[in-house]
């Protein structure tokens, strides 16, 4: 099966499908699932831009109305995750998954499905440390603050999803998305590797130096669920590790493996009329800890620990430094190009203790990539070969280690008769783990700031594997369910207003829009039939729309 996986989505749909075109014209092959790594913006009318945090005069309609009203229809089957600039309300909704338009799956605040069997499970959000341990409080209408926290990741989402299997080489593949990076991350990489990012992101020197760079419950995850593949987004740039599970053999040296795959190309100076929309989200945290219960922590630490510098050559000259861009938005964004290299000494190695390095289980890795966002010669977008029993794939060479080419003008992208998937759709089931995960934990998902105590580590396993039988006996298929059985795609909220000249409300900048005042007030909270069915299916109550 072919695995097109993006970056930052923000709003450009259309162009991602094309450049998927061209390169299955290019290529002679065919991409069979898309995976969207957050920042998606699935708004669908000017309402929803009233619950997306962005400043005033970018909020924009963007694309995707066109596929949720029925104009487009997605041509492959779409898995998304959230990020940080998106219509909250709208993903509220869909707090458990749910379609998002016709094949365009959100897999929630957390989720997990199987694709032919192979596990995929998401985190949306970004980490903040002050609201990692407090429950879902935010509620229609969104004060300022809410339109931040609510994209916030939660304790309760990283101790779902730990409770995941972990993957090994005798288990099915897993793929891991997320918004942010796991932190520190980037100490798996090679000198070069390592050069090339700050190459492109000097900004990033100084969390890299200190092993602040990223999420730490992410780094939780990617310890304890050691994925095959783990792809992120947020930070706009292109980067990618290969983390062993195993001690490295003799003579090899584990930062120099870290290099996956070269990626030789550079990215262009910055666009002067690009709109930079990243985030303030980059937690000044200790570094990793080294077990996922002690990552979770790791709140009450922040304001008490101090990282342990990496010592990092400073650049020069100093006036290399790209000046900024007065017409970009920048909430402390990181978005820049130099022109020098800069000298980084061997970023140290995480300790090979047991909850890092599992027992040594033979060429077990991970395959940490991170994308850009869409734009012309960014590396924002990479296809994947990866075998089922129920799919096979035929090997290639179709990993994209280079920046995409921009999409010809004669890519067709606007009509379900273009659907690029293969003549063997692919087929999306619910997860059981993850459908036992759930029905376990549901009742300590807390709906307001003060979040209910979890158990510990070895009750909420016995739970899971509990809830686990109650799935295989209640749920057709022992839990893997077709997805489309239970959940089927209904519009909640209208599409955006026709304007009579013909154009649609809403386009380009907000203080340009035309219309009555209303369509700048934020929507009511709609009760979607999707969570309704899928709290249905588990026997749960549904708390997400209760007050819809």
């Amino acid at each position: 099966m072919k695995i097109a996986i993006e970056g930052c989505c923000h709003g450009a749909l259309d162009t991602i499908y094309s450049s998927i075109a061209d390169l299955e014209a290019k290529n002679n092959f065919r991409v069979d699932l898309l995976l969207i790594c957050g920042d998606f913006q699935a708004i669908r009318n000017e309402r929803d831009l009233q619950c997306m945090a962005v400043p005033e005069k970018y909020k924009r309609l963007g694309g995707f109305y066109k596929y949720y009203i029925g104009e487009k229809t997605a041509p492959i089957l779409t898995l998304i995750i959230g990020g940080n600039h998106e219509a909250s309300n709208y993903f509220w909704e869909l707090f458990h998954g749910g379609w998002v338009a016709p094949n365009i799956y959100f897999l929630g605040y957390a989720g997990s499905v199987l694709v032919n069997g192979i596990r995929i499970a998401g985190a949306s959000g970004i980490f903040k440390g002050y609201n990692f341990n407090k429950g879902y409080f935010e509620r229609q209408p969104y004060s300022k603050d809410d339109l931040r926290s609510i994209y916030h990741i939660r304790e309760s989402a990283i101790r779902q999803l730990s409770l995941l299997p972990p993957s090994s080489p005798s288990s099915s593949t897993t793929i891991l998305l997320s918004h942010d990076w796991p932190l520190n991350i980037t100490s798996y990489a090679s000198p070069s590797n390592l050069n090339q990012l700050l190459r492109k992101k000097p900004y990033f020197k100084q969390e890299v130096s200190e092993g602040r760079l990223g999420s730490p419950p992410l780094m939780g995850l990617f310890q304890v669920l050691r994925p095959r593949w783990w792809f992120s987004a947020h930070l706009h740039v292109g980067f990618d590790v290969r983390v062993w599970w195993e001690d490295a053999p003799a003579g090899d040296d584990q930062a120099e493996m870290g290099q996956a795959r070269s990626n030789k190309a550079e990215e262009k100076v910055a666009n002067p009329d690009e709109i930079v929309i990243d985030d303030d989200e980059i937690e000044s945290v200790p570094a990793q800890a080294s077990t996922l219960t002690s990552v979770l922590t790791l709140n009450s630490q922040i304001s008490s620990s101090t990282p342990a510098p990496v010592p990092v050559a400073t650049p020069s000259p100093p006036a290399l430094y790209p000046k900024s861009n007065p017409d970009e938005i920048i909430l402390d964004d990181l978005d820049g190009d130099v022109a020098f290299d800069v000298a980084v000494p061997t970023p140290p190695l995480l300790p090979a203790s047991e909850s890092v390095y599992p027992p040594s289980e033979s060429g077990w890795y991970t395959q940490f990539v991170a994308l850009d966002k869409c734009l012309p010669q960014r590396k924002f977008l990479e296809v994947i070969d990866v075998d089922t029993p129920e799919f096979p794939s035929t090997p290639s060479s179709s990993t994209l280690a280079q920046p995409i080419p921009p999409p010809s003008s004669s890519s067709p992208t606007s009509s379900p008769e273009t659907a690029t998937s293969s003549a063997s759709h692919p087929i999306l089931t619910f997860d059981p783990y993850w459908l036992a995960i759930t029905r376990a934990f549901h009742s300590n998902i807390s709906f307001t700031h003060k979040q209910k105590p979890f158990p510990d580590e070895a009750t909420a396993r016995e739970m899971v594997s509990k809830e686990l039988a109650w799935v295989k006996e209640n749920i057709e298929g022992e839990g893997k369910l077709r997805v489309q059985d239970v959940q089927q795609f209904a519009r909640t909220a209208p599409g955006p207003e026709i304007i009579p000249d013909g154009g649609v409300g809403g386009e380009g900048s907000r203080g340009g829009g035309r219309g009555g005042g209303e369509r700048w007030v934020q929507p009511p909270a709609y009760s979607n039939p999707q969570t309704e069915a899928f709290c249905r299916m588990l026997m749960v109550p549904n708390f997400v729309n209760q007050g819809a």
